[in-house]
């Protein structure tokens, strides 16, 4: 198998010749350190064997830089600095029905809403699976709205929540409808919907305003000839059946220090859903040693890699503070552990 055909076996819950590997990113830092002459972060993915290359789509142009450090992008959502993939939002423009009611949205169709795609797809298209990682509806709300006042205004504004995330998903469609026409194998939808405590909502606020939206969404990609990971870090278990429903074909990114176990995932919907992740990029890639991590992935294929279904990855990306000697450790395991039939045990 190439690893376009061992993704998307993965991604179907079949067994490949051997367990994906991939990410959603790799810092700059990092890929610079393990490939020192790599061109980018799809450039290092690649070179490190890795089935998927990646690009990360979460951020929308600036239209104003402030000189406290704070900026304005495209939505009209301020945010502060930051050495992170994706800045942290301040406070957004749209508070009302009235103020949703005057806001112009980021046009999809804009040039360079794609960002480096068209570019991936020349360089890897046919020889690894190309995934573009953006949005639901949920996170872009909540930018706009605030989190706290998105939440609130679930259970006392909800028309005005439900129009909210609506204009926030056709956005984010037109978005997805371009990227799979464009040449991605696979569209990766963010939004958060847990801490490492628990969701951030009841699971009936879940299936009124996010389920529908989230199924519309898969059911869009899945029609343009694509398949689709749903991310979502946090304690998932309360929403695992919900989102499960909605049909995606994977659930990133199984984050073990939200209490997220991996066997015991893959037997509540490991028939509906490949699983993805679950080596820890908190404590573990980041302070951790390569034996330990090492470990840690051959724990992961042995709980979920036998039957399909399972590709490798960290629990969320790897960030800035990964080592990089425990990514390079992430990478060998995977060939010593990964290949079919499984023997890690």
């Amino acid at each position: 198998m190439n690893s376009v055909e061992r993704v998307l076996a993965a991604l179907r819950r079949e067994e490949p010749d051997r367990v994906p590997m991939m990410e959603l990113l790799i810092n700059p830092q990092v890929a610079s350190a393990v490939v020192p002459d790599c061109l980018d972060g799809a450039d290092c993915m690649d070179r490190l064997g890795m089935d998927v290359v990646a690009h990360l789509a979460l951020s929308f142009g600036v239209v104003e830089d402030r000189e406290d450090g704070t900026y304005v992008d495209e939505w009209g959502v301020t945010y502060a600095g930051t050495a992170n993939a994706v800045g942290h939002p301040l406070h957004g423009p749209i508070a009302t029905m009235e103020d949703l009611r005057r806001y112009e949205p980021p046009d999809p169709a804009a040039p360079g809403r794609l960002g480096i795609l068209h570019d991936i797809v020349r360089r890897y298209k046919g020889r690894r699976a190309v995934l573009f990682h953006q949005r639901v509806s949920f996170m872009w709300a909540a930018y706009l709205n605030g989190l706290d006042n998105l939440l609130v205004n679930f259970l006392l504004e909800p028309d005005f929540a439900s129009a909210l995330l609506d204009m926030v998903l056709e956005v984010n469609i037109g978005i997805a409808r371009r990227a799979v026409r464009a040449g991605a194998d696979v569209i990766s939808l963010g939004d958060d919907y847990a801490y490492n405590s628990g969701p951030m909502m009841s699971p009936q606020v879940f299936e009124h305003f996010l389920q529908p939206r989230l199924k519309r969404m898969v059911e869009v990609i899945h029609d343009e000839g694509a398949l689709v990971i749903k991310h979502s870090d946090g304690y998932l278990y309360p929403l695992l059946d919900a989102i499960a429903s909605c049909g995606p074909d994977a659930l990133h990114s199984i984050e073990p220090s939200a209490g997220m176990d991996l066997a015991t995932t893959k037997g509540l919907v490991g028939d509906r859903m490949a699983l993805i992740g679950n080596v820890d990029c908190g404590e573990l890639l980041t302070r951790g040693t390569p034996d330990q991590v090492r470990e840690a992935v051959r724990q992961c294929i042995r709980d979920a890699a036998p039957g399909g279904g399972y590709l490798l990855a960290s629990s969320n990306s790897i960030h800035v503070g990964v080592k990089p000697e425990n990514l390079l450790a992430m990478v060998e395991a995977r060939l010593e552990f990964g290949e079919y039939p499984i023997k890690a045990a």
